[in-house]
């Protein structure tokens, strides 16, 4: 067994590399780092995503947890955010958020968070895996008199939407929004969240049936909330992901404004109020040029990290910043949360039209977006470690487009894939160095 924990925690197909057994071990591994750590009988809260896989999981993790003297109070379906949020709303020593986020149904995942409502640090991690990986030593089982309970606490995650609600600016009576929940969590929240702010919701895809969580449906599939909010009129749609981290709006035109385009209007709102510390946008290598270059143009610093939201909340906490994210939505506003929040980004974004009286179409223009093509070529861990073979490919590639684009490869840290990305501000020739690239890659794996 190799690594665990990637860029965000245990990821794999349920019932199959994220077994029963193995959701167990990581329970009763982490359960005993974390006694271990405080000192006494911890407290853990576990919320789910709407996956057939997530209550199986929940299970497992719950007994594994109780097995080694840990309490368990269940949350039910919520979204990421919210689990993060209510572990410290409730005192708990530690929360488990049961969620392969944007990926397809038959995938699930770990995220273990701190009593901070952060994520566990990489040697908390790593001391989990050597439990699990290296039989550093056997979780010691609770004697029965200390063996731990699970309580229900299905109501919490009413104080989560009862915050949201509170960081609402203004009302948002006369907007017209499309919801897109994805049928995931943001289907047990977002409806209730945006009618108490006074807009008129259109919902969609808010029925999950355990398999269709991002079918064709939420921030990774745009197609049809574009048609949708066209064909009714809405004034903007918003896109969330399966467990609702994640947010992308569309404009009344049916446009996609993505993270990058919505990370410069809160910017640069942040910026007019004065509320942008340090004048600073903590950014990922993938965000669009055009992003950097409206940056510069009104005086905002972007300082760059990895791709992988751990790393911009962990540059925003060292550097002492208050805004982030990624271009596929998943944004940190620090004064508000410890992570990134699809629904608060969309009621920062709903809370600025408000304010600007001024549609999405219009504010979206504050940055000019380079085209990009995006590949993905399929790759297993050993193609993976091979890619620096190609190095001299990818910048002869890269010196190619000049100042105006760029080349970027990078292996996915959550799939079995190498992500190609090629910028510039020519169509054609991104395209054509973007299959070069991939069929370099390609011909590797042979």
């Amino acid at each position: 067994m190799g690594k665990l924990f990637g860029t965000d925690g245990i990821r794999g197909i349920a019932n199959k590399e994220l077994s029963v057994d193995l959701a167990m071990e990581v329970a009763q591994a982490a359960g005993t780092v974390i006694r271990e750590r405080i000192g006494h009988k911890p407290r853990f809260v576990i919320g789910r995503d709407t996956r057939l896989s997530s209550s199986m999981l929940e299970s497992a993790m719950a007994a594994g947890l109780c097995s080694v003297g840990c309490d368990v109070q269940l949350l039910g379906v919520a979204p990421t955010p919210a689990v993060a949020y209510l572990v410290r709303e409730l005192g708990a020593d530690a929360g488990i958020m049961l969620t392969a986020s944007h990926n397809p149904f038959q995938d699930n995942g770990i995220k273990i968070i701190s009593s901070t409502g952060f994520k566990l640090s990489d040697e908390e991690e790593e001391e989990i895996e050597a439990i699990i990986i290296d039989n550093e030593r056997v979780p010691p089982k609770a004697p029965p008199e200390q063996i731990g309970q699970v309580t229900t606490a299905f109501g919490e995650v009413k104080r989560y939407i009862d915050y949201l609600v509170s960081l609402g600016e203004g009302s948002f009576s006369g907007l017209k929004v499309a919801l897109d929940c994805a049928n995931g969590c943001a289907s047990v929240t977002a409806p209730q969240i945006f009618a108490r702010l006074g807009a008129e919701c259109h919902v969609l895809h808010a029925k999950p049936n355990g398999i269709n969580v991002n079918q064709d449906c939420g921030s990774t599939h745009m197609e049809g909330l574009q048609a949708y909010v066209k064909e009714h009129g809405c004034d903007l749609g918003l896109a969330f992901d399966g467990d609702a981290d994640r947010c992308l709006a569309v404009d009344k035109n049916g446009e996609l404004v993505d993270g990058d385009v919505l990370m410069a209007i809160f910017a640069l709102d942040m910026k007019k109020r004065g509320k942008l510390k340090n004048n600073g946008l903590v950014v990922t290598v993938m965000s669009n040029l055009g992003l950097f270059h409206f940056a510069k143009e009104q005086g905002i610093a972007t300082p760059t990290t990895k791709v992988g939201d751990r790393y911009v909340l962990k540059t925003i906490m060292q550097d002492g910043y208050n805004l982030g994210g990624e271009q596929s939505g998943h944004i940190i506003f620090f004064d508000d949360m410890t992570t990134g929040d699809g629904q608060l980004s969309a009621i920062h974004l709903m809370s600025i039209l408000a304010r600007e009286k001024k549609p999405l179409d219009a504010l979206r223009r504050v940055m000019t977006t380079y085209p990009q093509v995006l590949k993905n070529v399929q790759a297993d861990d050993e193609l993976k470690a091979s890619l620096w073979e190609l190095d001299d490919l990818f910048k002869e590639l890269d010196d190619r487009l000049g100042e105006r684009g760029r080349v970027l490869v990078r292996p996915s840290g959550t799939e079995p894939l190498v992500r190609v990305m090629v910028e510039g501000a020519d169509y054609a020739q991104i395209e054509e160095i973007a299959g070069q690239i991939a069929a370099a890659i390609e011909a590797k794996r042979g």
